[in-house]
């Protein structure tokens, strides 16, 4: 499959190799095709990888993912083009992280709107999915880091891309039963606010590779 990744930091190189390795042919997208970084990782990553600009990897994958930081996602989406998105699955990992007054982060958007809508709003032709948001970037890819089943969330209006997405998703590793279907994509509030209480777990306890398993009562 031909996947266009949007963002050349941690959490796209870290997506975008895992699905070179799983065969996909993987074009990453960033302002120029000439970034350092982009062209690093494709001279890396093998045959199957490929640099190009954001419009680049839109138009180059049938599956899109966002990986660009929440704050600049609407306006990388913008450079990707509204005409490379329309109809295809567009996964959004992406937090609106506000750094502004310093760490902990706080969130630009809360209770009443989602990132994940706000783009489904501006590409409305989009088949948007909101998933991986509440792990690191290491633990999306490789799920096995924690020990035993745990919980990955999808949301989005689409039926159909959802299970595109979890299809992905369990090649990477995740366990159908662990990929829960919030429903559509407002309940992306949810995840998205959950970083708040992820990032003080993980100030608290110290490490990284923690998650959410879901127990069910009688």
């Amino acid at each position: 499959m031909r996947i266009g990744v949007l963002g050349t930091g941690m959490v796209g190189q870290t997506i975008a190799t895992k699905l070179v390795e799983l065969g996909h042919d993987v074009t990453m997208g960033s302002r120029s095709a000439t970034n350092e970084k982009v062209v690093a990782w494709a001279a890396e990553a093998g045959d199957r990888a490929h640099p190009g600009t954001m419009a680049d990897a839109a138009a180059f994958g049938e599956i899109v993912v966002n990986a660009t930081s929440g704050a600049a996602t609407l306006e990388a989406l913008s450079a990707a083009g509204t005409a490379n998105l329309a109809g295809k699955v567009l996964i959004d990992i992406s937090n609106a992280l506000d750094h502004a007054s310093g760490f902990p982060p706080t969130l630009l958007t809360v209770n009443s709107d989602s990132l994940g809508e706000q783009v489904q709003r501006a590409f409305p032709d989009a088949r948007v999915v909101k998933t991986l948001n509440t792990v690191t970037s290491d633990v999306m890819v490789n799920p096995g880091l924690i020990e035993g089943g745990h919980a990955i969330f999808v949301s989005g209006n689409d039926d159909g891309a959802k299970q595109t997405v979890a299809t992905l998703l369990q090649s990477f590793g995740w366990g159908a039963d662990d990929i829960i279907d919030l429903g559509d994509i407002s309940t992306a509030r949810g995840p998205e606010m959950y970083l708040a209480l992820w990032l003080r777990l993980r100030m608290k306890l110290g490490i990284s590779h923690f998650n959410i398993r879901l127990v069910r009562g009688k």
